[in-house]
Order: structure tokens, then sequence, then C-alpha cells
């Protein structure tokens, strides 16, 4: 039972309640302006009344053996004077028709008249109707003095239903002004609950999602708080749209990087099982026949053996790279402590002279050490990675300039190079996992594509970022670090 009302309630549109609030509103202070006009125009008519009757009272020419008739036709007051007379002569009553005629008038026809108490008085004349009346005493006489009341009662009737007229009037007008106002008010919030309709409406949960569906322009006035929600929701569907976006690029990067892992694991597995096949192929036909030399055989299986063993220790620093990316991505990998960057750069760049003899190395550091605080194995990996990426891709001849400085309070460590540039195409992927310029995955053109990654995410995980810029003829990569000031302790630690 107590629940109906509130459902009931709930249907009730904002719209529809608030006119019916404005309107009920404004009718109470309306109605009680109306009553309280009414009271105080009638107190003001019956002031003038009381008045009116007292001014009658006074013009009449009394004296103590005349009769009311004949004080009405000596006076002659204005039409509808009532006088009632109690003298000498006994009491008698008269008053002036319309016609200003003046007629007897039988004293029993006046109810509850105070003909023996002087003040005010109102009483009812039967056939003439209500009558202000106003007692006047004096020894062996009284004089009672009336008007009738009509034209209050018809003026004060006037006024009840004009007010009442104006009254429901004005609240009709009002409440189309009202409606259409709030209407207008509204309508940027319909045009929010129609634009979120839309939007839930979509399939937000499959495929490429773009949220196309705005609240127009006109309805994001943020000067006005229904504005205020429809800005508010395109800036929530801005960010819904851009977070879609992301999912679905990581979802995407996903599934390419679990294809491209299934695909370096499978080759090296691969590999495994047909050597080890051919080596117990081998080793049975000897078995067999009892012909084949055991030399053969025996050479025949070591050189399974050893493919195997390469094919096993290239699926296992894949998976130690893939390994390495996963706990840096949880940030439970690096060890800190001082790191002298400019150290680290000739130790990488010594390596690289040694793998890279067909390439001209060049170094060029300061000096002074350059020190971060980071981890030291991981951040001569991304040198080695840069490095090596420079020798791999680009031809024999090819000068790299590795370079160590300071600048805007970072460790700069940037890798130059004068081959021949990075694809367009792949730039922007460069340093996804397993993102490769050829995508025939040859041993010969590459490593797994891991490489790039793995660096990005040792500097990120160092509070650094590592960039890239190319164009035919200069490849640059820079690695930029937070730096700290030198000092002895930090040259001793490194």
């Amino acid at each position: 039972m107590s629940s109906s009302p509130r459902r009931r309630r709930h249907r009730w549109s904002l719209q529809a309640r608030l006119i019916t609030a404005v309107v009920s509103f404004v009718s109470v202070i309306l109605i009680t302006v109306g009553l309280g006009t009414g009271t105080v125009l009638e107190s003001v008519l019956r002031e003038n009344l009381d008045a009116k009757v007292t001014r009658a009272q006074d013009s009449l020419v009394i004296d103590l053996n005349s009769r009311a008739e004949a004080i009405l036709s000596r006076s002659r007051p204005e039409r509808g004077t009532l006088l009632i007379v109690n003298n000498i002569a006994g009491p008698s009553a008269a008053y002036i028709d319309d016609e200003g005629d003046v007629r007897t008038l039988n004293i029993g026809r006046i109810a509850s008249t105070p003909l023996d108490q002087a003040g005010w008085a109102d009483a009812n004349v039967q056939g003439l109707g209500d009558y202000r009346l106003h007692v006047q005493s004096a020894p062996y006489s009284s004089m009672t003095t009336g008007l009738p009341t009509s034209e209050v009662t018809s003026v004060s009737a006037r006024i009840v239903t004009t007010v009442a007229l104006l009254t429901t009037g004005g609240l009709l007008v009002l409440a189309a002004i009202i409606a259409l106002l709030i209407r207008r008010a509204l309508a940027p919030l319909r045009s929010v609950a129609a634009t979120a309709s839309r939007v839930a409406a979509m399939p937000l949960s499959e495929g490429t999602v773009r949220i196309s569906e705005r609240v127009p322009d006109e309805d994001t006035d943020t000067h006005t708080e229904v504005g205020q929600v429809g800005h508010a929701l395109n800036t929530l569907l801005d960010h819904v749209e851009t977070s879609l976006a992301a999912r679905q690029r990581n979802e995407e990067r996903m599934r390419a990087f679990v294809a491209d892992a299934s695909h370096e694991l499978r080759t090296p597995l691969a590999s495994i099982r047909g050597y080890s096949e051919l080596s117990l192929r081998g080793i049975r036909q000897a078995e067999s026949s009892g012909t084949a030399a055991p030399g053969i055989v025996a050479e025949t299986t070591r050189e399974s053996l050893e493919r195997i063993q390469a094919q096993s220790l290239r699926m296992t620093a894949l998976v130690e790279d893939l390994l390495l990316l996963a706990r840096l991505d949880e940030g439970t990998e690096l060890v800190y402590s001082a790191v002298d960057l400019t150290r680290l750069a000739v130790e990488a760049v010594s390596d690289a002279r040694v793998a890279g003899t067909d390439h001209e190395w060049v170094l060029d550091v300061a000096d002074e050490p350059v020190i971060v605080a980071g981890d030291t194995g991981r951040l001569h990996q991304v040198a080695a990675n840069l490095l090596a990426n420079a020798r791999v891709h680009t031809p024999a001849g090819t000068r790299v300039t590795t370079t160590v400085e300071t600048r805007d309070g970072e460790a700069v460590l940037r890798i130059h190079d004068d081959g021949p540039g990075i694809d367009p195409s792949i730039v922007d992927d460069l340093f996804e996992r397993f993102s490769r310029a050829d995508s025939s995955r040859a041993r010969q053109t590459g490593g797994t594509g891991l490489g790039l990654s793995i660096a990005r995410a040792i500097v990120t995980g160092h509070g650094g970022r590592i960039v890239v810029a190319s164009e035919p003829g200069s490849t640059t990569f820079e690695v930029r670090l937070p730096a700290r000031p030198d000092s002895p302790a930090d040259s001793s630690a490194a």
C-alpha cells in the first residue's frame, strides 16, 4: 500500500512537477492576496456605508410628535433610507423606495432590530433585504436610521468574481508560460538523455568502437547547470571513446603478440622435433639393417643434437626475453645503484666493435662522468640492444656515433648512424613487441623483434623515455634518463 504512491510520483516528469509546484505556489499567493484584498475592500465599503448612514441621520428633521413617514417626507434623504422612530406618537417605520417615494413599513417586518440600544446593527427587512442600522437614543424617544447593504454586497461579489476570474486566467497563462519556459530550459537535458540512450544502445563490447554521438554544442553552455551536464557527458564520452580505442589497440597488440610468440616458439620446437626424429630414424635403421657404420650414425646423431641445442638456446632466449618484459611491466626486475653512464657507453661500444668490424664506431663522451640512478646491467642491455640494432640493420661501412651528455637536467644517451634509415610505415610501431621490418621473420634479417621493446621497458622503468628520429641517411635513437649531480660516492659506487 505504501509503495504505490511513490511509484505514482515517480511517473511524473520533471517538467510536470516543476509546473505543478510553481502554479500551486503562485495560486496560494494569488488566492491569499485576493481574499485579503476583498476583506479590506469590504471593510472600506462598510465604513463608507456607516458614514452615509450617519450623514442621512444628521440630515433628518426630528421632533417628538412626528411619525417616521412625516420625518422622511420633510427631510427627503437619499433613496433606500430606512427610518424607525419610537416617540410620544408611538413606534413607526418608513423608507424611501427606488422612485423616491416615502413608504410606510410595518415594524414587524424588521427582524432582530435593537430599537432600544444605541449603536450599530445589521438587520433583515422582509421584502427589502439587509440593512445597516444606527440606533440613536434620547429621553422618551429613539431613532434608528439605516441604508441597504446591497451595494456593499454587490461590490464585494463583483470584486470576488473579478479576482477569481483574474486569478484563474492568470494561473492558466502562468502555467502556459511556465510550461514553455521549462520546456525550453529542459530541452538540453532531453538532448543529453537522447544522446545517452543512443550511446547505451551501441555494442560497446564488440570489435572496433567509435562513439560518434555527442550532445550538440548549443546544449553544452557551461554557464547553465543543464549545459554543464551536457558538457560533462561529452567529456565523458571522449574519455570512454579514448579508453575503448586504447582497449581495442591493446587487444589487437595482444593478438599479434600471441601470434608472434607462437610463431617464434613454433620454429625452434619444429626444429627440435625434426632433428630428434632424424636421430631416432638413423639409429633405428642402423639397428634393423646392421649395415650402417657406427661412426656415420654417431656423426648424424651429433649434428642433430647440436641443432637441437641451438634451437633450444634460441627458444630459451625468447622465453627469457618474454619473462624479462613481464617482470619489467610489473616493476620487479630493476635493482638500483649509482651508474656511470659514460663508462657504460664506452664498454658497450667496445663490445660492438668486436661484433661489427665492418662498421665504423665513434664514441663522443665528455671527460666528466654522467651519473644516473639505475640498474647497471639493464642499462647496459639498452645500449647493447641499440648498438646491435644499428649493426644488424645498416650496411657495412656505416658510421655509428654514440654520445653521452647532460642536457636540461637529464642524462642523454644518443646513438646515431648514417645508414638508409627506417621504413616510415613501421616507425610508429618500432618499440612494440615482435615489431620487425621484415614480415617474413627470416633469421638472417634480425632477431625476434623484442630488443627495442625491452629497451623501452627498461628506460620507462627508470622513469625515462626513448625516442627515434629517422630519415634516409640519418637515424638517431635518444635515451633520456633523470640525472643527478656527480659525487665521489657516486663515482666509487659505479
